[in-house]
């Protein structure tokens, strides 16, 4: 694994993730390093990556703490909080639900290829 599940506790400030089993927070690291797998082309397991690039230990921290929100929380999917203070309770709903972070600007000067990507328009 290329970040932890006290590394996500320490980097999260919500109560839900720092909370969550570290065998669950495992399995959502393994899904954080899948998603920037997706977007990279590759693994981070490259020696020139040792130690991990700070840019893109945050897009895992930011994946991960997401997925841990995903996969904890149905009603965050849903788009509904609710919240009790004393005797008072509320509930609201927010249009969307949970959005995944977008970490493609972390991640993008770690994508292979990443200059042939660019397009060339030749004349006809």
């Amino acid at each position: 694994m290329l970040i932890t599940p006290d590394d996500i506790v320490q980097y999260s400030v919500i109560e839900a993730v720092k909370n969550r089993p570290q065998e669950l927070l495992r399995q959502d690291i393994l899904e954080a390093e899948a998603e920037a797998e997706q977007i990279t082309g590759h693994r981070f397991t490259d020696e020139k990556y040792d130690p991990l690039p700070e840019k893109a230990r945050l897009a895992l921290l930011q994946l991960a703490q997401y997925f841990a929100l995903k996969n904890g929380d149905e009603s965050l999917l849903k788009g509904y909080k609710s919240e009790k203070l004393g005797d008072y309770s509320y509930t609201l709903s927010r249009s969307g639900g949970l959005a995944k972070p977008d970490v493609y600007k972390l991640l993008e000067e770690f994508i292979l290829d990443y200059e042939s990507v660019r397009f060339k328009v030749l004349p006809l």
